[in-house]
């Protein structure tokens, strides 16, 4: 097994977007995220760290030690139950009742909670049961939600209604104990590369509790290194979706829609990693460089019509000779000279822009790796 890191890592990543939106805003109509104050365009960690674990699904496909824990379309708690039971830590108990071929058929018409599902099986005699199934870690909440969208049903058929009620109050669920919480976590970071990296909160109410990781390593925003100007395009669709839309339009069969992007920014996001974190989380030497490998290609593995041209420019990496480090993080940072070549042209590529590091300033025992 590879060894823990052990000593503290600042990092500086600058990356660029052409004719693309890098990170669009939904509370604002995908609009490119943009520093209201002055108009410097913003990129969010949340999203870089989007990008890292895609990276690392890819590559990993998905296997442990290097699965992901928060992944596209992910049920969390399910991970949570998957480690419980591996370490044959008892769970509760959820319920399991036959019910008549006429309930089975009015429930299958419903969309039944999340926890609750119809399963058929076979008897002794080969014939099919169905029963109704209600799992250990059933939210009874979710069941008032669910009787209000389905009003109707509930008051004509009553005594389906009660069964079911009845049946979610026999859920026993059990709280873990400290010891076994803290198992759940460690098991959690062992076996998930993004909560041993970024960490996560896994205190769920739905499911097993495992704690609260906090990860060794953290991104600021990518902010521009000048002003973004946001453009908005409209865009054709040579088709339309349905035959009402085709008649109304008389077989023009046309849909306009509309994208924004930005001409050329280049950002600049810092990033920490602590290695005393990093021995709470089990963080080693194989998956700092995984991490390294993915900064600079995961714009490589995220292309889309959206994002246009994206890449990671540059990625000077601060290694400090101590776990605790030998200077702050903005010293290291104010290092790094970015300007534009010409200030008279706005930039539309990498090379409209010269990157320097001041190296007389920075202090010993801290040395400079440029990686890209």
């Amino acid at each position: 097994m590879s060894e823990l890191i052990k000593y503290r890592y600042d990092f500086a990543l600058l990356f660029d977007v052409t004719d693309g939106n890098p990170n669009g805003d939904p509370d604002a109509g995908n609009l490119p995220r943009v520093d209201a104050e002055t108009g410097m365009g913003l990129v969010t960690d949340v999203c870089l760290k989007r990008k890292v674990r895609n990276f690392v699904q890819i590559v990993q496909n998905a296997q442990k030690p290097f699965d992901i824990y928060v992944k596209e379309k992910a049920v969390l708690g399910r991970a949570h139950v998957e480690a419980f039971k591996d370490l044959g830590i008892e769970l509760g108990e959820g319920g399991k009742q036959k019910i008549s071929n006429e309930m089975a058929e009015k429930l299958s018409d419903l969309n039944l909670p999340d926890g609750l599902s119809l399963v058929s099986d076979d008897n002794e005699d080969g014939e099919t049961e169905t029963f109704l199934n209600v799992a250990f870690d059933f939210d009874k909440k979710l069941l008032t939600d669910f009787w209000k969208e389905n009003k109707d049903f509930a008051s004509n058929n009553k005594d389906a209604k009660l069964f079911i009620d009845n049946l979610a109050k026999s859920v026993k669920s059990r709280k873990p104990k400290a010891e076994e919480t803290e198992k759940g976590r460690e098991w959690m970071c062992k076996n998930f590369y993004d909560i041993r990296t970024f960490g996560a909160v896994l205190a769920l109410k739905s499911a097993p509790n495992c704690g609260q990781v906090r990860g060794p390593i953290q991104f600021t925003f990518g902010r521009s290194v000048d002003p973004v100007v946001a453009l908005e395009h409209s865009i054709t669709r040579m088709a339309v979706a349905t035959e009402a839309e085709a008649e109304k339009q008389g077989g023009d069969n046309r849909t306009m829609g509309r994208k924004f992007t930005i001409p050329y920014g280049l950002y600049f996001s810092k990033g920490f990693i602590s290695a005393h974190l990093a021995a709470q989380t089990g963080f080693n030497e194989d998956d700092l460089t995984l991490f390294w490998e993915a900064l600079k290609n995961m714009f490589d593995h995220d292309h889309s019509a959206a994002r246009g041209m994206m890449s990671t420019c540059k990625l000077i990496v601060f290694k400090h000779s101590t776990a605790l480090g030998n200077a702050s993080a903005h010293q290291l940072f104010d290092a790094i000279k970015i300007e534009k070549k010409d200030p008279n042209k706005p930039p539309r590529s990498f090379s409209d822009y010269s990157v320097s590091i001041d190296k007389a300033s920075i202090p010993s025992g801290v040395e400079v790796i440029e990686m890209i």
